[in-house]
């Protein structure tokens, strides 16, 4: 019997994003202490503020007058939300494509759900790694991610080793990994609260994780049960997802190369069964079948073929990854990564029509 995996989740969050994107405009400010903001003598306040600008004290929200006081350097720029909704969106389209569902809740963070599409544990932190370096070097923004079972300690995660950080909080680690940190790391416990806490001599989570249930509900109501269930870093909140989805897949790397054609059809098969799931679980139907190879020598291959009437049958997708791999397979070359996935649910397309590109 095969035990079941967690759900795993990732926590997106671009790096003093206003600044970033300022800089990969103009690569000279890289380095300079940089406050996205209005003007000083015009009241305005610091949006957000690079990492050498934070070194001097400097932080969102700050008046730009008392920025300037701190650094006689600072580098302000006046914002332009145009561009950064431009990059926002380039972003979360590259995120989306290893995304079982995407829940954006800024310009500049996004929940990241991939259960589905891994065999283990160590499959959710090779795409975040792989997340991560996308972002870096086709996009050219600095990241952080957190990668964990919930929302809530994604999100604590990803907030942990900034800039360019990649936090992984392990099955069956949230109590240790969230036990020496405040209680204000908590995206729901505010600075008041922590004060609250404070006078009970709750100054960690570990402390907070050992008051009785009683005494939270007694002092705090709802909110105080609500406290128990994070200091025990129990969060099942889904990841809700906004976005048209254009396509299920489901892809694995495998960590040696493999060339026994029976050991890949069988993997194929198992990574068919996932989309088809993941394909009824979103109550669609998909009128395209593609698959993906990726070679020893990283030479990728993308094979598809679509149809008049759109189709959610198990085996019929599988039949069709299968045939269209012994097609594409090229001269039983070892293959390093095997992908099926479905798209095109909406649009009508030639029936038969076979493609390799």
């Amino acid at each position: 019997m095969t035990q079941s995996i967690p759900r795993a989740i990732i926590h997106l969050d671009l790096d003093a994003f206003f600044c970033s994107v300022e800089v990969l405009k103009n690569p000279e400010l890289n380095g300079k202490p940089i406050a996205v903001g209005g003007q000083p003598d015009k009241r305005g306040v610091v949006a957000a503020a690079s990492y050498p600008a934070r070194k001097f004290g400097i932080h969102s929200a700050m008046p730009m007058s008392r920025a300037v006081k701190l650094c006689k350097d600072i580098i302000i720029i006046p914002p332009n939300f145009k561009s950064y909704k431009t990059y926002s969106v380039i972003v979360m389209k590259l995120v989306e494509k290893e995304a079982d569902l995407l829940e954006q809740i800024s310009v500049d963070e996004a929940f990241i759900d991939v259960s589905s599409r891994i065999g283990n544990w160590e499959d959710a932190v090779e795409i975040a790694k792989s997340l991560q370096n996308n972002i870096a070097v086709n996009i050219g923004l600095p990241n952080s991610l957190g990668v964990a079972t919930n929302k809530m300690i994604a999100k604590i995660a990803s907030d942990l080793n900034k800039p360019n950080g990649l936090t992984v909080v392990k099955p069956g680690e949230e109590r240790s990994f969230l036990a020496p940190l405040s209680p204000q790391k908590i995206s729901g416990i505010g600075p008041k609260m922590a004060e609250k806490l404070a006078t009970m001599n709750v100054t960690t989570i570990r402390e907070l994780s050992k008051l009785p249930l009683n005494i939270l509900e007694a002092r705090f109501g709802k909110f105080g049960l609500a406290m128990a269930n994070w200091a025990q870093g129990k969060d099942d909140r889904p990841v809700r997802t906004y976005r048209e989805i254009k396509s299920i897949s489901n892809e694995r790397t495998f960590p040696k190369d493999i060339s026994s054609k029976e050991e890949l059809l069988m993997i194929l098969k198992q990574l068919s069964e996932k989309v088809v799931k993941r394909l009824r679980d979103k109550e669609l139907k998909a009128k395209r079948v593609f698959i993906k190879l990726r070679y020893y020598d990283f030479d990728t291959h993308t094979t598809q073929k679509s149809f008049a009437e759109a189709i959610d049958s198990e085996e019929m997708i599988a039949n069709i990854a299968e045939e269209l791999f012994m097609f594409a397979w090229s001269n039983n070359k070892p293959i390093r990564l095997l992908g099926v996935g479905v798209s095109n649910f909406n649009v009508d397309t030639k029936s038969g029509q076979t493609e390799l590109f």
